[in-house]
């Protein structure tokens, strides 16, 4: 049952009453989305919700908050509802048109700046970039860089140049729309080439979360009926686009690591490298280097 009414629904009323009442429907972040829902309605940061612990939200935002709250309880995941997710120090706004970025994602990210640091102007490519948050972050972080994204979404790609911009970066991307390596300009190479495919197969997605798998977009998640269909694709044809000693970095699923590397290493062009494993020790980035 929900708990109980307070009499005035100050900041600290309205996240308490909140916190409890998620952790009755099953939310296990209860507290932190009540906080991140409302900061949302209120037009601020979190962190300084403590500091108006004692105002009062209008009723408006009141209406909007429980309008928030019930759709969260719908099945609407918390970055949708707000318009944004926070990524390797970065904000990204975020609609259904794009995978909600990860942390684990952050991992591909952290072994690609280690990788890019002592070269001179790099030239990345993102392929299925989705939000942009990997292309994004690291033109953020390698500031001599560009970085070229691609996408076969129009909507996804209008996603991505829009975080470009916000994030100040936009002047060294360029946005090519088109499926895997097709929209690239003859005879392009580059230094790094990096993608986080779709990788869920297609008889996991009963088994997805309810948010994942009736909100964001299946075109992001589906990797064929073992979920390797893209791995095999891009092992297959990204070759003449790395230049000689250019590494490929590919984000996996959990317990993809063996097969990813097995159809890495059947490219007689590719030098398999080690796979990184994620914060929570899972392997979660297969590399290699063009030979």
């Amino acid at each position: 049952m929900p708990p109980p009414t307070p009499t005035v629904w100050t900041v600290r009323a309205l996240l308490v009453w909140t916190t409890e009442f998620l952790k009755t429907k099953g939310v296990e972040a209860a507290k932190l989305e009540a906080e991140l829902l409302l900061a949302h309605v209120l037009q601020t940061d979190r962190t300084y919700l403590t500091m108006r612990f004692d105002e009062e939200p209008t009723d408006a935002e009141r209406a909007k908050y429980k309008e928030l709250i019930t759709r969260r309880l719908t099945g609407w995941p918390v970055a949708y509802l707000v318009g944004s997710r926070g990524f390797y120090l970065l904000n990204f706004d975020v609609n259904p048109a794009v995978l909600i970025p990860r942390s684990d994602t952050e991992t591909l990210v952290g072994e690609a700046l280690t990788r890019l640091k002592p070269l001179t102007a790099p030239a990345v490519l993102d392929v299925g970039t989705g939000s942009g948050c990997i292309a994004v972050s690291l033109a953020h972080q390698k500031k001599d860089s560009h970085v070229t994204a691609t996408d076969v979404s129009p909507d996804a790609l209008a996603v991505a140049k829009h975080n470009a911009t916000k994030n100040n970066v936009a002047g060294r991307m360029t946005f090519l729309q088109g499926d895997l390596f097709a929209p690239l300009p003859a005879g392009a190479t580059f230094d790094m080439i990096v993608s986080n495919p779709p990788y869920i197969a297609q008889s996991e997605f009963a088994d997805l979360a309810p948010d994942v798998r009736d909100h964001e977009p299946r075109t992001a998640l589906d990797g064929g009926p073992d979920g390797l269909a893209f791995y095999r694709r891009i092992a297959a044809a990204v070759g003449p686009f790395l230049k000689p000693g250019g590494s490929l970095l590919l984000e996996i699923g959990w317990k993809q690591d063996a097969a990813v590397r097995a159809l890495v290493a059947e490219q007689p062009e590719l030098e398999l490298g080690p796979t990184i494993k994620d914060m929570g020790k899972t392997p979660r980035v297969v590399t290699a280097k063009k030979k």
